[in-house]
């Protein structure tokens, strides 16, 4: 993943606004020849799911045939799917699923128990994230994975979970994700075509540190770059806001929370 060029259709252009780099710090701001922005209808889902189903079939064609129409967990009020469009056309380039631990354990739940230290937070599985081929779909995997970073600052959500096949498990491991299980064994998931998975998490708080102590070759496109086609709108899945998390709930922790 580190490995990957990135390139913009112009020159970042050097301006003071609020970012994480801090208060007043200089960031500049990149624009892409693609949007990212949250699923809101049902044409956008369709264009999601063909991509989705385009990339999938490219390497995993049995399980592919499996992804040609939208998933129920498309539909889960805990999920959001974002989608990259060409500004040039509106074709779908890219997109990914972010599900929340709310009121239903996590997809990747159904095959394997999380640790309570784990279970008990706030948190978010990424899964099918697909692309387009070529050098535009390397920038779109780039922007999906930052998007899926903000979503979850943005949320309140404590750790980003994922799971990853050989040789994708290696990207992970460059972006910093960490073995929920210290034997790094792959495990077989269900919803992933009953393919052996790592199953690896993100510490949202600690992020950037890490990065910067790493001088990670993507620290700045990810936290001092801001990107307007990256179009958010502030997700609050409705659920989370009366109550706490499934697996807090049943371990009686007490949270704080969300901010509006």
């Amino acid at each position: 993943m580190a490995s990957i060029p990135f390139s913009s259709v112009r020159q970042p252009v050097i301006h003071p606004i609020f970012s994480r780099a801090g208060v007043g710090a200089p960031v500049a701001i990149e624009l892409l020849p693609f949007t990212v922005r949250p699923v809101r209808t049902e044409a956008d889902l369709r264009k999601a799911v063909a991509v989705r189903h385009a990339a999938y079939a490219r390497h995993l064609p049995d399980f592919a045939r499996s992804l040609e129409q939208p998933e129920a967990a498309d539909y889960d009020g805990d999920t959001v799917i974002l989608l990259a469009e060409s500004k040039a056309d509106g074709s779908a380039l890219g997109s990914t699923r972010i599900q929340t631990n709310f009121r239903q354990p996590l997809h990747l739940e159904g095959s394997v128990d999380l640790p309570l230290w784990l279970a008990t937070q706030r948190l978010a599985e990424v899964t099918r994230l697909g692309i387009v081929e070529g050098r535009i779909g390397r920038q779109v995997k780039l922007a999906l994975i930052k998007a899926c970073f903000e979503h979850c600052e943005q949320n309140g959500v404590d750790t980003a979970v994922v799971s990853g096949r050989a040789p994708i498990d290696r990207q992970y491991e460059q972006l910093l994700f960490t073995d929920v299980f210290a034997s790094r064994e792959p495990v077989t998931l269900r919803h992933v075509g009953n393919l052996p998975h790592r199953i690896m998490y993100f510490d949202i708080a600690s992020g950037q540190e890490r990065w910067e102590a790493a001088r990670h070759p993507l620290l700045d496109f990810f936290c001092h770059t801001r990107h307007p086609d990256i179009d958010l709108v502030r997700h609050v899945p409705s659920a989370w806001k009366h109550g706490l998390p499934r697996g807090q709930q049943a371990a009686g922790a007490v949270v704080v929370g969300l901010a509006a």
